[in-house]
């Protein structure tokens, strides 16, 4: 719709309550702002505002805020807050727009005792209970829903109750590729509104307020946010407070668009000259790199001015510029901005960016060269634009595509400063032929379209394992809930649907996309589904890919690494990764790889070998240059210092550090010990930059940089204990710094973790056939203050085996010292078995401490078995008795005494048992159970137990003999009668217990105890059947499906009904697939005639596991 408006009709700032009036630095609000007035601040409903650039929409959201603030105002006029009770998302498509913001907006609503919390990548210092207490939320899509891919009770959406207002700004950015995160925020935050739980929460009535550039679909967006018709605005170029004129300059093309670009620099400076008159210019440029070099062209040309600088006025702009250019971190930037010149883009640092920022906004520095983020809202006016290049590279597609009209309209935008100008001028530099695209730029930009339907498998999995999506009704929901599915209806053909489709087949397109994505999912063992894949719960894979914000088939090769997984192979499954394959192999970078990798010097761990095994003297594919850039960083002294090189080597250092993370947890799930070592150290590798063999590990210090690292090694200083008893003078005089530099580096070895000595020792076992090691953790040095905590993975494996035993998070410089884990180990049947102990730290490089013991072989054999001391969440465990892991294929059961497991369930339901202490104060990572235990039991009948044992006997194989000298139940005991049956069931009573002084099996023990003996029988068959030893034979399908029937048989004559998690058969063997999440409770009957509900215990459900 279109807004008419009346000019007079102007609000002023004291129509707002008194508390209010004083956030507003001008007394009315413009006519835009005052058509909205109404809307905004004196209703609830969703509004959605187009609007050009520059005209005032940023009012508009501070008016809902205070609309929301305005309930905390009492009968009497007095502002009574509740802090965090009330939040809103403000959701920005970069982070300079999320800080400008939160500057603006702490400084405004700070008297009001307003909380403001920025979350971005800059900002990782926050926690749970600074979201909790926040008012308003400032954030990037990403950043937010990387933040809530956690579930309810972990606190991630804990805060979703509490959200009642999301602000969107630059709504049109959806049709970026990086929209898809913002439209599945959007659908979650509507989802979870629906929610009946939610009824009486702020967010069931949630308000949406979304503004954008001028587009043509705005109805499109208003249906997808539930915006009715007068909450609707649309304004035009006649709101723009500065008016704007254009100028399209088409240029003869190069051989290439790289070439291009780089042409186009020569003739920046004479357009400045000609359009500018002196006044301050933004030169808006496609990369990093061509804004970088377009500043190096400009000073280099200023230089030759000398004095007449036209870029400097005076000489106190020439003192303050020199003044600044010594705080600026960045080498190349010091040189240019003494000549009034800079360049501003996301890799710089936050200091850095503030830096120049502050000299723009001052008209100290005059030009300012940056890349198309800068367009985004952030508020850095200027009177001239120059758009160099209306191309940019698409890193989905990998080549170079014309800008949106969307994004030029916002580049253009940021032309003329209203207080200073009344008119802005922007320059458009482009190819002849593209020329006539440009000059009728006002009509508006192109339509906004989803980007959803490319990423929907890794967003539909984010919301299962949210627990937002539980069958897959709710997953057609949440994809109708989207903005996809608002625009598939109207433009199918732009989504694989032919054009003018009925709704009634898009709606079965919606229903076939969700139903082959969960599909999908589940033959990867990413979701778990029920028998007719309507049930929908979240694997351990499946949690790892969210948490980590990994890609689908970045996970499905992370599944598929070799069992022994190398630093080399985990390297290699990072270089394959979808996250950073927009990195690009250029030509003129092949020559460079290829004398690295050819290594003369033997700098690299790792190398591009041929078919023959000699090193490759070409490089020719993107993933040799990602594992060549890889090795290079890592050696410490990279080789590589080309600007667009860099950038790629911190995008692989960030983006595969956090795969490394996720394939170190992933490891760990599946008990892989070599996978998980090697993973945890290449992922602290890649975050430090650096080997753990490098001689420049001191880098990792803070004020420790390249040069220093060089200087200290060579007066011989290469280790943190070298550097600790270094002479700080000797250190001052070899780096040539004065005092007191040496102090300074010496305390910065404080920001280390606390010194912990590791002991690994045997001690005195009870249990026959088995070794017991104690792993003790004892903490050298005092708690000093830091203020970063450190964390460190503590492993206990079998190196033969490759199997962890023992796995452990530690917070180190917190846990109560000393900390013992003890580990009983079977003895070997031959040779020796090597028992490991490593800790890990998370971030520091070496400082890991790692032990090992050697087992000589034993004639004894049992299972393995883990006991921890101390166990505060476990006060029932008794010293006597060990909690058992067994082997069952790839993966491992805790088997412990019924009471322990009861209460261990109650605190934990991590794959890791905690130890006494609090080790982590983060919220516990709850797993979830396949099953709901109260929906799902049931109690079964002697008649339905033997009808499913029949029924799928019959598809059996031939039994053949069970070879192990462990007790076995024969086919003859299932033909004797009741009494026979009885009595064989007390003969496995006395082998059961042959080895516990528990009763006198001699006389007829009280029937509560036949009962548990029973069930405890039970549990031990299936441990001799299943699992004889770690090391030793184990039994078949078909053996154990023969021998199970005559126990349930015992177990029903003798008063017993199971209630269990299922009835399906293969509801089961799926929940025997991760059985570390599958913790049984049993209880034993009072009486023979009363009948008692329990949980299926190990040894019965395996009758159907196995089935």
């Amino acid at each position: 719709m279109s807004s008419v408006m009346d000019p007079h009709a102007l609000k002023s700032v004291s129509d707002l309550p008194v508390p209010f009036r004083s956030i507003f630095n001008f007394r009315y609000f413009n006519s835009l702002q005052s058509e909205c007035f109404s809307a905004c601040f004196l209703s609830d409903i969703n509004m959605i505002i187009s609007a050009p650039t520059g005209s005032g929409k940023t009012v508009l959201f501070e008016l809902c805020i205070l609309r929301l603030l305005s309930r905390f105002i009492s009968t009497e006029g007095r502002f009574m807050h509740i802090k965090g009770t009330l939040k809103t998302i403000y959701i920005a498509p970069s982070k300079a727009l999320v800080q400008e913001k939160l500057r603006d907006w702490s400084q405004k609503l700070g008297s009001l005792g307003i909380n403001c919390l920025e979350l971005t990548g800059d900002n990782v210092y926050f926690n749970i209970r600074n979201i909790q207490e926040a008012d308003i939320i400032l954030t990037t899509p990403e950043k937010f829903n990387a933040v809530t891919r956690y579930r309810i009770k972990d606190g991630g959406l804990s805060f979703f109750s509490d959200i009642a207002l999301v602000l969107i700004d630059e709504v049109h950015l959806l049709s970026d590729p990086r929209g898809s995160a913002l439209e599945a925020i959007v659908s979650r935050v509507k989802m979870l509104a629906r929610n009946p739980e939610m009824k009486s929460s702020p967010l069931a009535q949630v308000r949406f307020l979304a503004v954008s550039a001028t587009i043509p679909n705005i109805a499109d967006l208003a249906e997808w946010l539930m915006v009715p018709i007068q909450g609707v605005k649309r304004f035009g170029e006649e709101m723009r407070p500065v008016k704007l004129t254009f100028k399209v300059f088409g240029y003869q093309p190069a051989k290439n668009d790289f070439l291009f670009e780089k042409r186009l620099q020569n003739y920046i400076f004479d357009v400045l000259m000609q359009y500018s008159r002196g006044k301050s210019a933004l030169v808006f440029c496609s990369t990093r790199k061509g804004a970088q070099e377009a500043a190096q062209r400009l000073s280099q040309i200023a230089m030759t001015f000398g004095y007449s600088n036209p870029f400097i006025k005076d000489t106190h702009q020439q003192e303050r510029l020199r003044e600044a250019s010594l705080l600026c971190s960045d080498k190349q930037m010091q040189s240019y901005i003494p000549f009034g010149i800079g360049y501003h883009n996301g890799g710089l640092s936050l200091k850095d960016r503030n830096l120049i920022e502050g000299l723009f906004l001052n008209g100290d520095l005059q030009v300012l060269c940056t890349t198309n983020t800068l367009a985004h809202g952030i508020n850095l006016p200027a009177h001239t634009v120059v758009i160099k290049s209306t191309q940019h590279f698409n890193k989905e597609k990998g080549l170079y595509m014309e800008y949106d009209r969307s994004m030029i309209l916002q580049m253009s935008g940021r032309a003329g400063r209203p207080p200073f100008d009344d008119t802005g001028m922007v320059i458009i530099m482009t190819r002849r032929e593209t020329v006539h695209l440009y000059e009728n730029l006002l009509s508006g930009c192109e339509t906004v379209e989803s980007q959803l339907l490319s990423c929907v498998m890794e967003h539909l999995t984010a919301e299962i394992v949210q627990l937002t999506i539980s069958d897959i009704t709710r997953a057609i929901e949440w994809m109708k809930c989207s903005y996809l599915y608002v625009r598939m209806k109207k433009n199918p053909e732009n989504y694989a649907l032919k054009k003018g489709t009925p709704r009634n087949l898009v709606e079965k397109h919606i229903q076939d996309i969700c139903v082959q994505n969960v599909n999908e999912l589940s033959r990867n063992q990413m979701v778990w589904t029920d028998d007719d894949g309507f049930l929908l719960k979240p694997l351990e894979p499946g949690k790892l890919m969210t948490k980590y914000y990994l890609r689908f088939n970045t996970m499905k090769n992370i599944m598929k690494s070799p069992a022994d997984c190398s630093i080399e192979d985990a390297l290699h499954i990072i270089c394959r990764a979808e996250e950073i394959a927009w990195i690009q192999l250029r030509r003129n970078e092949k020559k460079l790889l290829n004398d690295i990798n050819t290594d003369k010097d033997g700098r690299l761990r790792f190398h591009i070998f041929g078919d023959r095994g000699k090193r490759k003297k070409r490089i020719q594919t993107r993933e040799e240059k990602i594992f060549i850039l890889a090795n290079d960083c890592l050696t410490g002294d990279p080789l590589l210092h080309d600007l667009s090189m860099n950038q790629d080597m911190n995008a692989i250092s960030s983006n595969g550090c956090r795969i490394a993370k996720c394939m170190k947890e992933f490891f760990i799930y599946r008990k892989n010990y070599k996978g998980a070592l090697n993973s945890a150290l290449l992922a602290k590798s890649l975050y430090q930059k650096v080997w753990d063999d490098s001689p420049y590990l001191l880098k990792q210090l803070p004020g420790i940089g390249m040069v220093t690292a060089k200087a200290l090694h060579s007066m011989g200083v290469k280790s943190f204990e070298t550097l600790a008893e270094a002479d700080p003078r000797k250190i001052e005089m070899v780096t040539n710094r004065k005092y007191p530099f040496g102090n300074h580096i010496k305390e910065s070895l404080l920001s280390l973790p606390p010194k912990v000595e590791m002991k690994l020792v045997e001690t005195e076992c009870q249990r026959q056939g088995k070794s017991k090691l104690v792993v003790t953790l004892t903490r050298m040095s005092g708690l000093a203050q830091a203020t970063k905590r450190h964390y460190a993975d503590m492993f206990v494996a079998l190196e033969e085996d490759n199997l962890m035993l023992f796995h452990e998070k530690i917070r180190v410089d917190e846990f109560s010292s000393p900390y013992s884990a003890s580990v009983l180990v079977s003895n070997p049947h031959q040779d020796k078995l090597t028992v490991k102990a490593d800790l890990i730290f998370e971030e520091i490089i070496g400082i890991d401490l790692h032990q090992k013991y050697e087992l000589v072989a034993r004639k004894e054999s049992d299972t393995n078995a883990i006991h921890k001391h101390g166990i505060k969440h476990l006060p029932s465990f008794p010293q006597s008795k060990d909690v058992c892991i067994i082997e069952d294929d790839d993966d491992y059961t805790f088997c412990a005494p019924t009471k322990e497991i009861d209460n261990s369930n109650k605190s934990n339901q991590r794959r890791d048992c905690m130890p006494t202490f609090n080790l982590l104060d983060e919220p516990d990572e709850g797993e979830l159970r396949p099953e709901s235990e109260e929906s799902t039991s049931k109690i079964l009948t002697e008649e339905t137990i033997f009808e499913h044992i029949r029924k799928k006997a019959k598809n059996f194989p031939a039994v053949n003999t069970l070879k192990s000298e462990s007790f076995i139940m024969t086919k003859e005991l299932y033909a004797r009668n009741q009494l026979e049956s009885k009595n064989a069931a007390f003969d496995i009573l006395k082998l059961t217990f042959s080895n516990q002084d528990l009763v006198d099996l001699d006389t007829e023990p009280p029937m509560e105890l036949k009962n548990e003996a029973l069930m405890k029988a039970g549990s031990q068959v299936k441990h001799n059947l299943l699992f004889e030893s770690s090391r030793g034979t184990v039994g078949s399908s078909d053996q154990m499906a023969a021998n199970f029937p005559t126990l349930a048989h015992q177990m029903v004559s003798n008063g017993f009904s199971f209630k269990g998690r299922g009835s399906s058969t293969e509801s089961s063997r799926k929940q025997l697939e991760f059985p570390s999440r599958s913790r049984r409770q049993w209880s034993s009957a009072a009486t023979t005639s009363q009948n008692k509900e329990v949980d299926s215990f190990l040894g019965f459900k395996s009758v159907f596991s196995f089935l």
